[in-house]
Parts: structure tokens; C-alpha cells; sequence
């Protein structure tokens, strides 16, 4: 805990009650390093599940609500030294804008999942508000967190691959190779559901992580793109397959492939940068180690933890070298940064961008901007379609 932190930070939670995967995953991430404390929540978009879940977390009977909105008025009514620090929302994409609108606009830290919002309107307007809030606002894009895409991410900014010509991105899971949604699965059932996911499928689920990993990692700016979206399985009415041209800013090329029906394959998330002087290669499946193959001398294999790393990329790290740290960690560097960063805020200092290192509410938007240009290109029959 930083110097001067005195308590925990209080958090609620919208969504991630039973039966979610991914609210069990931040609550275990914010866990880990004794930062956050969960104190209220509304979990669920059915009240008695909602309150049966909040039960089941210890959460108090005045503190555990059946709809977000309770929970906001709640905290409203309370002292300012009982109010949550900050709201973490882990619901299906469509609830995201009301709920991270209406806690902005009250002046609550935000941190949201991926993808921010529907659209590029709602995107806008949340940026705007945060913007005139001044809070702290995150977004999930969790492989941020890993400690080899932060030395990935200080070799390319420090000019060690030289220019950077050519970025090579695949995102690609197994798991909706057939008609999950209709065998109950209620992960697939609404990342399925266009009312709920938005209008993208694989793109919004996984194809935005491989945008935000290529964005954080090299810096460059999209400046347009050509896709090819699909729906392999008979019946679904989102992408579960996507494939796309990129071009950037000052002329690098690009290539993003996201893929929820590569049968039999589980989380293969793999990032090559490749620049004038050598090029570097990660994956998500090995996450502690990065590949660097420099123009001239031999192939190096740099691993976590060891002492030459940059000081982004140790700060990441918990354990010894040679232990494996994986996705909760990931998680959990994400949450640390958004910490740094309210604490600063609190104290009316500017914070420190090693320690606050979390993505923000415009890289957030910048990812539903990436969403739509895919489906307007993929619409078009392929044509070249510019970033906003």
C-alpha cells in the first residue's frame, strides 16, 4: 500500500453475481494486494438473485441492493467517509453507459469492463463526463496488466525494434465452435445476443483486446481498416470470426485476426511488432516470457522478473523469477494502477504514471470507435474504412 494510504478503498460492484465468470475474476484480482474492500453491490439484473448473491459475499443488508440504481441513491444518502471509493461494473456490454454515465455524473471513480459502450455517441458522451468530473475512470483491457507486454511496451517506446513496420495480432478461442447459446450457457447466451453484446460478436469480445494490446504496445494510431467479419455457426446473428487489414499512421501494416470458432483451440492471444531493427513476439499461453529477435546477434528469450527488465515491467511482478504469475495477476496490476490513481486524486496530487499505469476512459472509447469502423467496413463488402 502506498505511503499514507490509511484504509482500504470501498468498492461496489454492478453485476458478477452467480453464475458470472468474469465479477469472481476482478473481485479475486482486487483482492490480491490488499487495496480494495467490497462493500455493496446490486450483482445481478434480477433482484432476488442480486440480493441472494450479495448474501453470499457477506455483503451487509443496507449495503446490497436488487438494481444499480438503489445502489447509487444509497450511496448518495450516505456521509462522504461511509460512500464507496469507487464502482467496479462487470455487466453484459449493454448496461455499461447507464451505469458508468450515472456514477460519473455523481462523482464516483469508475471502473468499467470491456468494451466501454454500444456506440460511438455513447462513447463520446462518457468521455466528456469524466473529462468534466476529472475522476479517475478505468477499463479492463486486463493483458495490460501482464509484465512482459510492459517490457514489450518500454522496448518499442525506447526505439529498441527501430521503426516500426509491420504488427501481426491473433486473438483465437475454441469455445463457440458450436451453438453454445442454445445449451443454456449463459456466458454465450448473451455475448451472442446482439440487444446485449452490441452489433459486434468475437470483434467486441476479443477482437477489442487485441485493438487496445496493439495500441498500448506500439503506441500507433489506426488510421483505417479493412474486415471481414463471419458467423460460421448456423444461427447466430453476431460475428464469431473476424479478419482485418490494418494500415497506421506513418505507414506501419498491420494484420488483427479474432476467432471464437477455431475448434479446440483455448485463449491463443499472440502479439509480433516487427521494426527496422528486429521485432518482438508474445503470447498469452506462455504470458511470462517475450521473445526478441534483434537485427543483428541471436535470438534473446527475456523472462519476468529478471533484474534487466524495465521498471514498468518488474513492478508487475510479485513472486521470484521462475514462478508463473497469469491472469488474475494481470487483473490485478490493472486494479493497482486505477488505485495509484484515486489515492493521487484524493490527495490532490498528480499521480505517478508508473505507479497509475491502468487503461482510461479513452482508450476505452477508442476501442468502440475500432468496433464500429469494423462493422461499417465489413458491411461495406471489405471497403477501407477510416478510424474517427
Amino acid at each position: 500500500m502506498t505511503a499514507g494510504a490509511a484504509r482500504k478503498l470501498r468498492y461496489a460492484m454492478v453485476g458478477g453475481g452467480q453464475g458470472a465468470f468474469i465479477g469472481a475474476v476482478h473481485r479475486k484480482a482486487m483482492a490480491l494486494d490488499g487495496q480494495y474492500e467490497l462493500v455493496a453491490g446490486a450483482l445481478s439484473s434480477t433482484r432476488e438473485k442480486a440480493l441472494a448473491s450479495g448474501r453470499e459475499l457477506g455483503l451487509r443488508d443496507d449495503r446490497n441492493h436488487g438494481d444499480w440504481q438503489s445502489l447509487l441513491a444509497d450511496e448518495l444518502k450516505r456521509r462522504p467517509d461511509e460512500r464507496i471509493d469507487v464502482v467496479c461494473i462487470v455487466t453484459p456490454n449493454h448496461v455499461h453507459f447507464p451505469v458508468a454515465q450515472a456514477f460519473v455524473d455523481a462523482g464516483f471513480h469508475v471502473v468499467c469492463d470491456k468494451p466501454l459502450v454500444h456506440t460511438g455517441a455513447q462513447a463520446e458522451e462518457l468521455v466528456a463526463a469524466v473529462r468534466k468530473q476529472g475522476t479517475v475512470f478505468g477499463v479492463t483491457y486486463n493483458y495490460t496488466g501482464y509484465p512482459m507486454v510492459r517490457q514489450a511496451r518500454a522496448m518499442v517506446r525506447a526505439g529498441e525494434l527501430g521503426a516500426i513496420r509491420k504488427v501481426v495480432v491473433e486473438y483465437n478461442q475454441g469455445w463457440l465452435a458450436t451453438k453454445l447459446e442454445a445449451e443454456g450457457n449463459k456466458q454465450a447466451a448473451w455475448r451472442s445476443d446482439p440487444a446485449q453484446s452490441g452489433g459486434a460478436g468475437a470483434v467486441g469480445d476479443i477482437g477489442s483486446h487485441a485493438e487496445n494490446l496493439v495500441a498500448t504496445v506500439t503506441g500507433l494510431k489506426l488510421e483505417s481498416l479493412c474486415a471481414d467479419l463471419a458467423a460460421f455457426v448456423p444461427g447466430r446473428t453476431v460475428d464469431d470470426d473476424a479478419s482485418m487489414l490494418l494500415r497506421f499512421e506513418g505507414g506501419a501494416r498491420g494484420v488483427l485476426v479474432a476467432s471464437q470458432v477455431n475448434t479446440g483451440l483455448e485463449n491463443g492471444f499472440r502479439l509480433r511488432v516487427s521494426g527496422t531493427l528486429g521485432s518482438i513476439e508474445w503470447w498469452q499461453e506462455e504470458p511470462n516470457r517475450l521473445t526478441h529477435f534483434p537485427g543483428e546477434g541471436p535470438m534473446r528469450v527475456l523472462t519476468r522478473g529478471a533484474p534487466w527488465l524495465h521498471p514498468a515491467a518488474l513492478r508487475a511482478g510479485r513472486i521470484p523469477p521462475g514462478h508463473p504469475e497469469g491472469f488474475i495477476e494481470a487483473f490485478a496490476n490493472v486494479y493497482l494502477g486505477v488505485a495509484a490513481a484515486i489515492r493521487a486524486h484524493g490527495a490532490g496530487v498528480a499521480a505517478d504514471p508508473l505507479e497509475a499505469d491502468y487503461p482510461g476512459v479513452e482508450d476505452g472509447a477508442r476501442g468502440v470507435h475500432f468496433i464500429g469502423a469494423v462493422l461499417a467496413s465489413s458491411r461495406s463488402n471489405q471497403k477501407w474504412t477510416p478510424l474517427p
